[in-house]
């Protein structure tokens, strides 16, 4: 009897991004690898990586928008977050073991100066469970083996803590955490617990902002698979969303045509390390370019036929 013969999946060149509501307890792997699925994308990358514990957004690129992911890796991102206080644990978040417990004494007045006092660049040293990488190995590799490594302090930026709100029941403090990429909330967490004197741990983290990206407009995978495949292509924003708060500068066609096969063009335009750069039509995205001593000088470029695609849509 002959093995039964499995379907193969007809894939989509599909360009843009979704705005994702990533749920809790799914990597950010497993949540790209079921959105490219859904939508039968032939090509599909996510743009900066959620731990399974947190939530929220997650921008998945598709097509030609993949070449701009870096632009949302690098941009500053904003967190809603709830520190548990009175309880260290193993890794820094609820799911770890309580390692220690200390006696909780805050006042508004101390709260709020102890999250202060993380506003601006600081130091920061990087959980055992991030994916920074050690000799060719994960840092969270050698947590599972029950190995500390050292780490090397890196300079991130907060800038800015906002109270939300304290539950002195449950002894959790919910904020608002605006920062650099790189910024480790759990480590941020464990900080402001020290700095109190009881100690905490991250109890949930949602993400709210990367770069110009909201949560305004994410929908959850449920309601993703919900809907027919007009409705999902609908909700795909171009990939220029990725770098929508650089600066813009517009081509006329011929010299549209010279940027776009890789030639420089003399521009009338200041030095700047990033522009998004387009033909004379509204929706005509050439790509990214910065300007040096008057020249436009590609960094990446859509094809012609992604052009034309996007041109399409």
């Amino acid at each position: 009897m002959n093995p039964p013969q499995r379907h193969r999946l007809h894939r989509r060149a599909l360009h843009g991004v979704l705005l994702l509501d990533k749920p809790l307890g799914l990597s950010s792997n497993d949540a790209l690898q079921k959105v490219k699925r859904i939508y039968r994308a032939e090509k599909a990358g996510h743009t900066g990586t959620l731990d399974p514990l947190a939530t929220g957004l997650l921008p998945i690129c598709f097509g030609a928008a993949t070449k701009f992911s870096q632009a949302s890796l690098d941009a500053d991102k904003a967190y809603t977050a709830v520190l548990r206080l009175g309880q260290r644990t193993v890794g820094g978040d609820r799911e770890g073991e309580v390692i220690a417990e200390r006696p909780v004494a805050v006042t508004p007045e101390s709260l709020a100066q102890a999250c202060a006092a993380f506003v601006g660049q600081i130091d920061q040293i990087p959980p055992m469970q991030s994916a920074l990488k050690k000799d060719g190995k994960a840092l969270y590799e050698y947590a599972r083996a029950g190995i500390e490594v050292d780490r090397v302090p890196r300079r991130i930026t907060i800038h800015g803590i906002d109270m939300l709100g304290w539950d002195d029941a449950a002894l959790e403090l919910t904020i608002r955490v605006r920062c650099s990429k790189g910024t480790y909330i759990r480590t941020l967490a464990e900080d402001i617990g020290e700095r109190l004197g009881c100690g905490a741990h991250l109890a949930a983290l949602r993400r709210t902002e990367t770069g110009a990206l909201t949560l305004d407009g994410a929908i959850t995978l449920d309601a993703l698979a919900a809907l027919d495949e007009a409705g999902r292509d609908a909700l795909l924003h171009p990939p220029d969303c990725l770098v929508g708060d650089w600066p813009l500068l517009r081509l006329a066609e011929t010299e549209a045509a010279r940027f776009l096969s890789g030639l420089r063009r003399r521009v009338d335009q200041p030095d700047r390390p990033a522009v998004r750069v387009y033909g004379p039509e509204p929706a005509a995205f050439l790509g990214s370019a910065h300007i040096t001593a008057g020249e436009l000088i590609a960094d990446r470029l859509l094809s012609p036929i992604e052009v034309q695609a996007l041109l399409n849509t």
